[in-house]
């Protein structure tokens, strides 16, 4: 079974149509045991970062979500959850990737929030990446990003380099939205299934 988080974060039914799309049925569910018992966890979302971390806390998700052990999948501010820290309010996240989120401040012309579509470079693919997806064009709509560090696995260019994906462990994250790229996010997401 492939579960997917339900934790009032936007975005939770294009995910689902993308995946329809693959021929995957997939569950969407609150449930800890439902998301434990799950082959496969994605962790999507759409949103501030205080208040998704505030509605795992009071139901008990953040625990849930770093008890997992299964491979798992987050998407746009799941990525950032899954950090350390963010700046959007200050707010502590899940500390599963110990790397810390960080708001967008262009010295340049380029706008905040990066919305569009941008390429990725510089993958690692031993995970949902593969080298055929490389300099292919992927899905922003953010304003804040994390670093380039030891747990990235793809960078994209937007006033500065920074994570587009990130791997720790069995946790994997895009910080673009592979439901909303085209055949590309649909080969991300294929990646990850076949994990």
């Amino acid at each position: 079974m492939l579960a997917v988080i339900n934790y009032n974060a936007g975005n939770v039914r294009s995910v689902l149509f993308a995946l329809d799309r693959l021929g995957i049925e997939a569950t969407l569910t609150a449930d800890p045991t439902e998301i434990r018992a799950a082959d496969k966890v994605l962790f999507p979302g759409v949103g501030e970062a205080n208040s998704a971390m505030q509605h795992l806390r009071d139901t008990g998700l953040d625990e849930v979500i770093k008890s997992l052990t299964q491979p798992v999948l987050a998407i746009c501010i799941g990525q950032q959850l899954l950090c350390q820290h963010s700046e959007e309010n200050n707010t502590p996240c899940l500390g599963i990737i110990p790397q810390n989120v960080k708001l967008f401040r262009p010295e340049s012309k380029e706008k905040v929030p990066h919305v569009g579509w941008n390429t990725i470079r510089d993958l690692k693919t031993d995970g949902v990446f593969d080298a055929s997806l490389t300099n292919e064009y992927v899905y922003y709509v953010h304003s804040y990003y994390v670093e380039v560090g030891q747990y990235t696995t793809a960078i994209t260019d937007y006033s500065l380099p920074f994570s587009a994906g990130l791997q720790k462990d069995n946790f994997f994250a895009t910080q673009f939205h592979p439901e909303k790229s085209g055949t590309v996010g649909e080969r991300i997401l294929s990646n990850f299934l076949a994990i």
